[in-house]
């Protein structure tokens, strides 16, 4: 399957599971607002789910599919079996064990993820709760990436993709038919993240099955793949999850700004992770597997082409979407979310979040594309040391934030102002770094195709700054103005990029693999 296929599955099928996270964010929105309870439960999701990008799909993915792929090309399938056997039952032993300490130190995770909850005893209990539920879901989904990682590397992208499309499916389930049954409401929503990541783990196994790699899981930590496996996790662990580690800082801060401050932040990320996730960990994710076998068959022309293919769908991606975002904060978040309990207030302030975050919407696909460069070629000492620069200035940036706006309105828009800021500057120094070891030098047509992304760009944002008018316009509306109004204008936007790319003389076939070659 072609680079460019495998995306456009891996992306569409990504979609249609953020397209259910927006429905399942307006579904909790419209529920339970902006509240301390809120506050809570996303600090109590917050936790198994940054331990789960660290550890699952950031530091094991990204040291398991090198290892894996060489194996798949060097060795025999019952050889790749056993190496999955291993590392799945090493990954779950350590996951177990790690799932016991957190049950019993929940109030000391929820004290570091959070500790302005101190200040409120219900919610600090509250969010303690919610942690001894919804913190076994790392277990499960961390078994989801390794079956992930197994399942990309034979290509097949599609089963993963879908995945996470249970959990909001039960989410929203879980806001809408079974708070009512809950003392406390909130709590269904734990009980919802506990019960999708089962679903997840169970939906994955038959695919393993039908690749041959349905393996038992048996301890392994003596076996050489594991070894390489945990010997490169070390790094990764911190090197390839620096933008949650960020986006942690952000959260701790926030809880002692205003209230709602987290909440504000939340569903702003959840914007730009739309397109984050559809297209900067579609292109990450299915490059992986091929620049690791690249490497393993000492292939660096190949290498090198394959990263600069990305790279060109990254830049012609993450430019629209940053500045559509941007231009549009407000009237996608009052569609989205501006009912019930969700008000004008959080709307607005919420939208101020949103502009800075977008603002880092390059940086953050950008890393996603690059680290890979690095993962597949098992060096995972030099997006350490970047990733260690990236996170002292983003923690410099975001204390700074807190001490001059902490009694303001625009305190939040600040963190995340400093975390885009932050991953801008990542994946610079990621991209100066494989070029100055020569694992990447570009191809021809990249001054043409930034004067072409630019031009559309800046005539997509031109009309929709014209076009969609005041704020207030789309806060006075009823439901059904806005999503019409909100639909029109994206596709127009869409439609105005492309043809603007088309008439500066961009054609598809300049961006298939091996482009400029």
């Amino acid at each position: 399957m072609s680079l460019l296929r495998s995306t456009a599955v891996f992306g569409a099928l990504t979609m249609v599971s953020r397209v259910l996270g927006l429905v399942r964010d307006v579904v909790i929105a419209a529920i339970f607002g902006s509240s301390a309870a809120t506050d809570a439960f996303f600090v109590a999701f917050k936790i198994p789910n940054f331990m789960r990008r660290l550890f699952a799909e950031g530091a094991f993915s990204q040291a398991f599919v090198p290892v894996l792929a060489a194996e798949k090309t060097r060795k025999q399938a019952s050889d790749v079996r056993r190496l999955v056997s291993r590392a799945s039952g090493t990954l779950l032993v350590i996951l177990l064990a790690l799932t016991v300490l957190a049950l019993v130190a929940a109030e000391y995770l929820v004290m570091l993820f959070a500790p302005g909850f101190r200040g409120d005893p219900e919610q600090f209990a509250l969010a303690v709760d919610m942690v001894r539920i919804t913190f076994p879901y790392l277990l499960f989904i961390s078994l989801v990436a390794a079956a992930q990682g197994v399942l990309n590397t034979y290509g097949r992208f599609g089963p993963p993709a879908f995945a996470p499309v249970l959990l909001n499916l039960v989410l929203i389930a879980s806001a809408w038919w079974w708070a009512p049954a809950f003392e406390r409401p909130i709590m269904a929503l734990a009980v919802g993240v506990f019960i999708a990541g089962a679903l997840q783990l169970a939906f994955m196994l038959p695919f393993l099955h039908r690749v041959g790699m349905l393996a038992w899981p048996r301890w392994g930590w003596k076996d050489s793949g594991v070894q390489r496996i945990l010997k490169l996790m070390l790094p990764a662990i911190f090197g390839s999850s620096v933008a949650q580690i960020n986006l942690l800082v952000d959260t701790i801060l926030a809880s002692f700004l205003m209230v709602g401050s987290i909440s504000w932040l939340y569903y702003s990320d959840r914007l730009v992770e739309f397109p984050l996730g559809v297209f900067g960990v579609a292109l990450g994710t299915v490059i992986l597997p091929r620049l690791s076998g690249q490497h393993a068959a000492d292939s660096p022309q190949h290498f090198s082409r394959t990263l600069d293919w990305a790279l060109r769908w990254g830049v012609l991606i993450a430019t629209p979407a940053a500045v559509g975002l941007a231009v549009m904060a407000g009237p996608i978040l009052t569609t989205l979310f501006q009912y019930g309990a969700f008000t004008d207030a959080d709307a607005r302030a919420a939208s101020l979040s949103l502009v800075a975050y977008a603002l880092g919407l390059h940086g953050f696909i950008m890393v996603k594309v690059l680290s890979p460069g690095f993962f597949a070629r098992q060096d995972m000492v030099t997006p350490v040391k970047i990733a260690a620069v990236s996170m002292l200035a983003n923690m410099v940036m975001s204390v700074t934030v807190v001490l001059l706006l902490r009694e303001t309105a625009i305190g939040h828009a600040g963190l995340a102002l400093a975390t885009g800021m932050a991953a801008s500057l990542n994946a610079g120094m990621l991209y100066l770094g494989l070029r100055r070891k020569g694992v990447y030098a570009p191809l021809r047509g990249w001054g043409r195709l930034w004067f072409q992304v630019l031009l559309a760009t800046a005539t997509m944002a031109a009309v929709l700054l014209v076009g969609v008018g005041e704020l207030d316009l789309w806060l006075d509306a009823g439901l059904w103005r806005r999503a019409v109004s909100l639909t029109g204008w994206l596709l127009l936007a869409a439609v105005v990029y492309l043809g603007m790319l088309l008439l500066c003389g961009l054609r598809p076939r300049h961006l298939r693999e091996q482009a400029g070659s």
